[in-house]
């Protein structure tokens, strides 16, 4: 597992602002805006918008639009995969409330079976679907929402949790200065290596005759 720090507790002794030093005032669990990231070493996939940590074990799944641009990156792990997707949102924070309402209507349309759960940063969603047992976290940050979900098997539903809260508390969200209409998703850059390695197997299947021979 990747590295961990350990965060402040709801029931730590209240101080004010001027108690603090510049050092303290840093948050010690994020998700973190970029102003406000932290230099401790840990690695993190650089997606432009996003900066993730990867789980041991966690391979990378990209979901690209036949256009071009990456529409999803997604984290496939032993125990089920998560995404963590970062949207524009206002200077009011509460965009979350709204999305995850709009959410939970659009599942139980879907045939899944919904409820919402009090979390670390919040109301979640859970649902229970024919395809994987699903888990939607919402932090609403200074301009961004940052969206993580967890699919996956039943069985394996409270590791999946587990591992997108840790996931999420070590993100770091470049949500740039351009204005942006409200829930604009916040462009993915995949890193150089990857785009090559996706461009390569795009080029391998353009060269595939019909019947599957070169």
């Amino acid at each position: 597992m990747f590295k961990r720090r350990r965060g402040r507790s709801k029931h730590d002794e209240l101080v004010t602002e001027d108690q603090l030093t510049e050092t303290e005032q840093v948050p010690e669990r994020g998700p973190f805006d970029e102003s406000e990231a932290p230099d401790d070493g840990l690695e993190r996939l650089d997606l432009g918008s996003v900066r993730v940590p990867v789980p041991d074990g966690g391979q990378l799944q990209v979901e690209v639009d036949p256009a071009g641009p990456v529409r999803a990156v997604h984290l496939v792990t032993p125990v089920g995969r998560l995404t963590v997707s970062a949207f524009a949102a206002p200077r009011s924070k509460g965009l979350w409330g709204e999305v995850s309402a709009e959410l939970a209507e659009q599942l139980r349309r879907d045939g899944a079976k919904v409820h919402t759960e009090q979390g670390e940063w919040g109301q979640e969603l859970v649902g229970d679907s024919p395809k994987a047992a699903l888990r939607f976290v919402g932090v609403d940050g200074p301009r961004w929402l940052l969206r993580g979900v967890a699919a996956g098997p039943a069985e394996s539903a409270k590791e999946c949790a587990k591992l997108l809260y840790d996931v999420l508390a070590d993100t770091v969200v470049a949500r740039g200065e351009e204005p942006m209409p409200v829930r604009t998703p916040l462009p993915i850059e995949l890193p150089e290596a990857i785009l090559r390695h996706i461009q390569q197997a795009q080029e391998q299947e353009g060269q595939q005759a019909p019947n599957g021979q070169v």
